[in-house]
């Protein structure tokens, strides 16, 4: 009886150690919950004073402190750790809010990040400035890019659309009232087109109207038609459509000056305007031309988009620029609408050179991430601002075919713009399923 009972005891911790193993690797949530989070609390609690101060991360204490713990505690005097305030657990890491002395500064926390992780054991650590003298750091247990989970919780807001995840566990959203104008690199199959869907499958759902712009013949937005209020596929309609936006823009600008305001959003809601972004695919298309007489209406059409960067985000109008390359290269007129693109995102490049025109202008650090990326892990990417700040995103995986559905059902929000009206793209009707054909062969009637 006693060698049974030590078979099932040594057969249940067989069952266990399997399980653990299995969730580790194809349920790494579960096993964060359940091992790594008890295991990397307590590491973090009982290591804390002694990692800040082999980190660099303590300062020595005040006179007054070191003397009334000399005279009064009797105590050898030690230098002073930040101040933890908060310690939470996650479903992907754990969050510590630190209270930083006098002497330290984010930068240094940030700069210790790295060895802050070594030491605790986690995958990532991410500095993030909450107030004046406090930061949060984001440990992440493991791997959150590697398959990819958009948190369920988050805030509706206007012109806020969730794309991708951080590797910090949250989500990177597109706030197009506090970054309007973006940029987007990426090498063939390094998926940017995903970033795109993503991108337009949240903003269909949002009262928005989206103006595509694809000198691909429309082979990549000719798909969102439903959801789209203009669409131009060749330069000829590109030009003649930023025309249109930039009367728009102008006819916008007249309507702030009546109401005496300076922003779309102060105006009363029965007469603001709806919002545009304009989605444009593979910008240097806009950019070459094959003969120098085509030059003149190339000229005219950069200055129409750096026009609209320039002017277009006080009044409703938003850029999605996306291609492979950007940079001087391109012609006369780049870097300037370049320096209107606040918003960053790299994904994997083929050349240094094109990370460092995404990035190098911004987020110098940011730079060689975006040369490490994998060509096996699509979707990939580097974000940075003009604050210098950066992270590495992952898009979720979305396939057209779901984009094009959210386009269809949320096809009732494309709002009426005469203006827009001659470059409104057809949209092919779905057959009704009384209208979809049989299956059935028909057979004669014999008698």
């Amino acid at each position: 009886m006693s060698d049974l009972t030590t078979v099932l005891e040594a057969t249940g911790a067989l069952a266990g150690a399997g399980g653990l193993g299995y969730a580790k690797v194809r349920a790494p949530r579960v096993y964060w919950s359940l091992v790594g989070l008890p295991l990397t609390w307590g590491r973090f609690t009982v290591t804390y004073r002694a990692t800040m101060d082999v980190c660099g991360l303590t300062v020595r204490p005040s006179g007054l402190r070191a003397f009334m713990v000399r005279n009064v505690a009797r105590r050898e005097v030690q230098p002073i750790p930040p101040k933890v305030r908060r310690l939470q657990g996650t479903s992907t890491g754990l969050r510590v809010s630190l209270r930083l002395p006098a002497g330290l500064e984010p930068s240094d926390v940030a700069a210790a990040s790295e060895r802050l992780r070594h030491a605790w054991g986690v995958h990532s650590v991410n500095v993030v400035e909450a107030k004046p003298g406090v930061v949060e750091l984001r440990m992440t247990g493991y791997d959150v890019l590697k398959r990819v989970r958009m948190p369920r919780r988050a805030k509706v807001r206007p012109m806020v659309v969730p794309v991708a995840l951080r590797d910090d566990g949250t989500a990177f959203v597109r706030d197009y009232r506090k970054v309007p104008h973006a940029l987007t690199l990426g090498a063939n199959q390094s998926g940017k087109s995903m970033y795109q869907r993503n991108l337009i499958k949240g903003l269909a759902k949002l009262p928005v109207g989206l103006v595509g712009i694809d000198c691909k013949r429309g082979v990549e937005q000719s798909a969102y038609a439903p959801r789209l209020s203009a669409l131009a596929t060749t330069s000829e309609q590109a030009s003649a459509l930023l025309d249109v936006l930039v009367t728009e823009m102008e006819d916008r600008f007249d309507l702030l000056a009546q109401h005496g305001v300076s922003d779309l959003w102060d105006l009363p809601d029965e007469v603001r305007p709806v919002p545009l972004v304009v989605l444009i695919d593979e910008i240097a298309e806009l950019f070459f031309v094959t003969s120098k007489k085509d030059e003149p209406a190339r000229d005219r059409t950069v200055m129409q988009m750096v026009r609209l960067g320039q002017m277009a985000r006080a009044i409703g109008i938003y850029l999605e620029v996306c291609g492979q390359r950007f940079g001087s290269d391109l012609g006369k007129g780049a870097t300037a609408l370049r320096a209107q693109l606040t918003g960053r995102v790299v994904h994997r490049v083929n050349d240094k050179q094109t990370a460092e025109m995404g990035l190098g202008d911004i987020a110098p650090d940011a730079v060689f991430a975006a040369t490490a990326i994998q060509a096996d892990r699509p979707g990939v990417a580097v974000a940075g601002d003009s604050s210098g700040g950066w992270s590495r995103i992952r898009t979720p995986e979305t396939s057209p075919a779901e984009a094009m559905a959210v386009c269809r059902e949320y096809a009732h929000l494309t709002p009426d713009l005469p203006a827009l009206a001659p470059f409104r793209p057809a949209v092919s009707a779905e057959p009704a399923p009384d209208e979809a054909p049989s299956l059935i062969k028909p057979r004669p009637v014999t008698d």
